[in-house]
């Protein structure tokens, strides 16, 4: 879609080019009407003119292709590879080609075939001047465009932004994991010994990564359950008795796990837990959990056991080895954690020889789940820019286009004695007002693209305002600088080749 988009804003920049230099192509047109051409002679040739410029961009565009494809495969996480032998790639050049001329190359060629002989020889284009609206409006559809790629860079970078900070109910900032494999068997020993060790703040294990928790059951039974929630569904953790402590969770009532054999008829269930199952003073309530009668001996506070996009579930914590305790959580002091990583190591070898040593810290995973949306943000930093560089090529045709049809009236305002702020005043305006009438459209579209994409998060951030205001402040100023710029040009060549008649 993106890729639409850029080539949108591009073919709109050749209709605004094309037509800007039309002034310097109306006597050609002239002549050749003259001599005999008639208007589809006129029609095929500047299709062919297109078509030949579409020709050497597409060399052009297969060169950078092939550099580019590393670059955009690092930033995409794909691993793609650009052969011209593949028959996708020629039909997509094959499509780009008919979307090309039908955008870019029809309008240009049917209005310099239109021309009138007699007062195109005379300097004057019927229809490309108060008549120019349609080229006004291709300026507000593509700074629009551009606009709106732009507020999607600042949206993605502030959710992502947003999901870092946010408190997840526990600790992941220094804690590295890992498959326990042959760790299981001796766990207790293990942990014993770990936990002596420098740079080791604490040592517990589960039975899965508490970022993704994917198991869940309907096995559960409590007092008063009511009869309308035979489908309730809870999701269970097996732990050690002092996960919650190195975690860093907070329990919101009771003491949690003691350490003794009868924790393995305690449990410890979340907020939404008790909410959901409608327990009012949960601590010391008996329930039955896959047949086990047990005790709630701690509510622990909401955590994110999921992604952002899933809203927070019933959620329970029990110890059983017997369920297979193949997650590992070491929790470094921060400073030493490559102490503690190579005292993790030494055990390994004992215990683990036949199998890698493979951990990654909890930091590291958790943003490797929103991998894609940051790609996402990356490349659409890049869009942006490209969009941005290709909307003011546009506006330079435009302004190029006034200056060139306006040249006379700068020279005699000029003798007339105005100065060069009055000049780059005139010409302008008008363009700097046809950028903000596209933030009045841009705004309302990409807040409703955004707003949809948020969606999909039940944690998200809200668009703020200064979103939309950095945006057309970014769009504007350098709309302003393009137009300006050349329109500063413009107001500082000599009046006098412009009064002079020949």
């Amino acid at each position: 879609m993106v890729a639409l988009v850029i080539l949108l804003i591009a073919c709109i920049n050749y209709v605004n080019l094309v037509t800007a230099r039309s002034t310097r192509r109306s006597k050609e047109v002239s002549v050749r009407k003259v001599v005999g051409a008639n208007k589809g002679h006129l029609f095929w040739q500047f299709i062919a003119e297109s078509f030949v410029v579409f020709f050497i961009a597409l060399i052009v565009a297969i060169g950078l292709i092939a550099a580019l494809i590393p670059i955009y495969n690092s930033l995409s996480g794909k691993e793609m590879v650009f052969s011209l032998l593949d028959s996708r790639v020629w039909i997509i050049f094959g499509l780009a080609l008919i979307a090309v001329l039908s955008m870019a190359g029809v309008y240009p060629a049917w209005m310099l075939s239109s021309f009138k002989p007699a007062t195109a020889l005379k300097g004057k284009l019927p229809g490309f001047g108060k008549n120019g609206n349609f080229r006004r409006v291709l300026v507000v559809v593509q700074f629009s465009c551009a606009v709106v790629l732009i507020v999607a860079t600042l949206v993605i970078a502030s959710q992502l932004n947003y999901i870092r900070n946010l408190n997840l109910g526990y600790t992941k900032e220094n804690i590295f994991t890992f498959n326990s494999y042959n760790f299981q068997k001796n766990y207790e020993t293990i942990r014993d010994e770990l936990q002596n060790q420098p740079g080791i703040a604490g040592v517990t294990v589960a039975q899965q990564s508490i970022l993704n928790v994917g198991s869940a059951t309907g096995d559960i039974e409590w007092e008063g359950k009511p009869a309308g929630m035979e489908n309730f569904m809870i999701n269970q953790l097996s732990v050690d008795r002092n996960f919650p402590e190195v975690m860093g969770m907070e329990l919101m009532a009771g003491k949690g796990f003691t350490g003794t054999a009868a924790d393995s008829a305690h449990y410890i269930l979340n907020e939404t837990a008790v909410k959901q199952m409608g327990l009012e003073n949960p601590i010391g309530q008996t329930i039955s959990f896959h047949e086990v009668p047990g005790t709630i001996v701690a509510v622990v506070k909401d955590f994110h056991f999921k992604n952002m996009k899933t809203a927070i579930e019933p959620c329970i914590l029990f110890i059983n080895p017997n369920w297979g305790w193949s997650t590992l959580y070491v929790k470094t002091t921060g400073s030493e954690a490559q102490q503690a990583i190579a005292a993790v190591e030494k055990l390994w070898k004992q215990y683990n020889a036949d199998y890698d040593f493979n951990y990654q810290f909890m930091d590291e995973s958790f943003d490797n789940m929103y991998k894609s949306d940051m790609r996402s943000g990356k490349l659409f930093n890049i869009f942006a820019g490209v969009a941005i560089f290709l909307s003011c090529l546009g506006l330079f045709g435009l302004v190029t286009y006034a200056a060139e049809t306006r040249f006379k009236e700068i020279g005699i305002r000029k003798t007339l004695g105005a100065s060069a702020s009055n000049i780059i005043i005139l010409i302008s305006k008008d363009f700097l007002v046809l950028v903000a009438i596209s933030f009045l459209v841009a705004f309302p579209l990409a807040w409703w693209m955004m707003n949809g994409w948020l969606n999909s998060y039940a944690y998200r951030t809200d668009i703020a305002w200064w979103i939309f205001a950095v945006s057309g402040f970014v769009a504007f100023a350098i709309a302003a600088i393009t137009v300006c710029g050349k329109s500063l040009r413009a107001a500082q060549q000599n009046p006098i080749k412009a009064i002079r008649t020949e």
